[in-house]
């Protein structure tokens, strides 16, 4: 089992978990945060079970039917977790307006404050790690993943500092208030989310110190009049990046010369940025045709 399966199965279980650490602190003490609290954990499960899924597709390797491998798949992931908080966000605003119109007394809230607390402890250590294997495996799904069970955590910490505010205070309007500011917060998370896996299911360029990294590569290799690269592109797709450019040298050369330089310039980029696929193009500097055509 890779690296990456074994974290999003990591995910699941946490979510298993943590749900039954947070229905026991609803059941004792029938706070609707805590309920709210635990609704979000439902959809973590969801969300990594989806994760075990899509991590599983991309890591297939590329095929007739798709010669640039399967990585997309992690962004389908991302963008359906941001939209599973959407749902909880929403379960949660409709919960706590419902418990403001009809208020309930709160019981035992000393053991459901500490079941919360260990709830959020593990999802705590558990999405940084996620999201700390999610960076150094370029996987968006993991990413994602961590992002949620930390904002799990957040929601977590609002909840139990409010319900222990209206447990010190006897304010139990307190409890569902909470929960709203809770609800609001993750939905701004899953906005987040939804707009990052979009700006990869468009093709958006490499992030802003991957580009540089490229030129500063290319331009260790420029030579005024001689040599010169244009039409960069970059993307990137999952834990792969995409780099396109036209290198631009004198015709007299020999190929062999030119693509000596080539492949020069694109070892020094996997260098820079490993995980990369580079595709180049050979044109002679002097061809008007080099500047004038449109390459798309």
């Amino acid at each position: 089992m890779s690296i990456l399966k074994k974290f999003a199965w990591l995910s699941v279980a946490t979510a298993i978990v943590t749900i039954v650490l947070k229905m026991a602190a609803w059941y004792v003490t029938g706070s609707v945060g805590l309920l709210s609290d635990a609704a979000e954990s439902v959809v973590n499960l969801v969300a990594a079970l989806i994760a075990v899924g899509a991590v599983t597709v991309a890591e297939r390797p590329a095929d007739d039917d798709h010669q640039y491998g399967h990585s997309k798949a992690e962004y389908f992931s991302a963008g359906v977790e941001g939209a599973m908080i959407f749902i909880a966000a929403a379960f949660i605003l409709v919960v706590s307006v419902e418990r403001i119109i009809n208020p309930a007394p709160l019981e035992s809230m000393g053991v459901g404050l500490a079941i919360s607390v260990v709830a959020a402890v593990i999802n705590g250590i558990v999405g940084a790690a996620l999201v700390r294997a999610g960076t150094t495996h370029r996987s968006p799904t993991l990413k994602a993943d961590g992002k949620h069970l930390i904002t799990d955590v957040i929601t977590s910490v609002g909840v139990v500092v409010g319900l222990t505010l209206a447990w010190l205070t006897g304010w139990e309007i307190l409890d569902p208030l909470v929960a709203i500011g809770v609800g609001l917060n993750i939905l701004f998370i899953g906005y987040k989310l939804v707009k990052e896996s979009g700006m990869g299911l468009m093709d958006a360029t490499l992030p802003e110190e991957d580009n540089r990294a490229i030129e500063e590569v290319l331009d260790r290799h420029r030579v005024p009049g001689r040599v010169d690269f244009h039409e960069l592109r970059t993307r990137e797709s999952g834990k792969w990046r995409f780099v396109e450019f036209h290198a631009l040298v004198p015709g007299d050369w020999s190929v062999d010369r030119g693509h000596d330089l080539v492949e020069t310039v694109e070892q020094e980029i996997h260098a820079a940025l490993p995980n990369s696929h580079i595709a180049s193009h050979l044109e002679p500097i002097e061809d008007e045709r080099a500047y004038n055509d449109v390459h798309l």
